[in-house]
């Protein structure tokens, strides 16, 4: 996958993790995909249990914005750097991140690894939490 690839798929791929419509974003993804975040460190294997996964985030993250800062190619895919936009009460989180996008034969990923420091964020959370 060359960089302009990996920009158009991005157009694509990233407005689905805004709003509340995981089937949108799990059509993206094979059904024997295998996704990791720092939400579930040990990762979640094929769709269905994907889909469960990014209901239940989905529904608690509707209002995030998903950014490609830079899509770097590699075998089957790309390392996608990118900003989310986390609304936390009446702040905004910043955080940049890197993901990797393996992709199977039909163009469905099969393999999605999202990796950042979560700590602004979980201390953002908190303070929230603390004053609710």
């Amino acid at each position: 996958m060359n960089q302009e690839e990996a920009r158009e798929f991005a157009s694509r791929w990233l407005p689905a993790w805004t709003g509340n419509n995981p089937e949108k974003l799990a059509d993206f993804y094979s059904d024997d995909c295998f996704y990791l975040d720092p939400g579930v460190p040990s990762g979640v294997n094929g769709k269905a249990e994907l889909l469960l996964y990014f209901k239940k985030l989905l529904s608690q993250n509707p209002d995030w914005i998903w950014t490609q800062i830079e899509p770097i190619p590699m075998e089957d895919g790309f390392l996608n750097k990118w900003l989310a936009k986390i609304p936390v009460g009446k702040k905004v989180i910043e955080c940049i991140g890197v993901c990797f996008v393996q992709f199977d034969s039909q163009g469905k990923i099969r393999r999605n690894e999202v990796y950042f420091d979560r700590s602004a964020l979980i201390s953002e959370i908190f303070k929230y939490n603390k004053t609710k």
